[in-house]
């Protein structure tokens, strides 16, 4: 079992950039799928970006294209994302999720993960 800590939120203009990290309180990440989501209250959890466990794969939610990167430090077990150009719609409890499998792609659908952190507020205000 992995047990996952996200850090990094924050609140920060419009415009502004933040990265999230998400690590492995115990064991590591590299033999698991990474999944970022997000909620806000009185709304499903919905998916923001995954990357495989191999990194072939990433995916993103369009909202977010162009904006948000995935990406995996190997050496330091953490998965982050890099979020850039921040909007006031991007505001919510962001929350990553780890599957161990050994497929070469990830889903950004909240049912395929076994695992989940207990999330960090991103606020994007003026």
């Amino acid at each position: 079992q992995v047990q996952l800590v996200e850090s990094g939120g924050g609140l920060v203009q419009p415009g502004g950039s933040l990265r999230l990290s998400c690590a492995a309180s115990s064991g590591g990440l590299n033999d698991y799928a990474i999944g970022w989501f997000r909620q806000v209250p009185g709304k499903e959890r919905e998916g923001v970006s995954c990357i495989s466990s191999s990194d072939r794969t990433t995916n993103y939610r369009d909202s977010v294209k162009g904006r948000f990167t995935i990406s995996r430090d190997s050496a330091k077990n953490t998965v982050y994302l890099q979020m850039n150009n921040l909007k006031p719609e991007d505001t919510a409890v962001y929350f990553c999720a780890a599957r161990s499998d050994t497929w070469a792609g990830c889903v950004p659908q909240t049912y395929w993960y076994d695992y989940w952190g207990q999330g960090t507020q991103v606020t994007v205000s003026s």
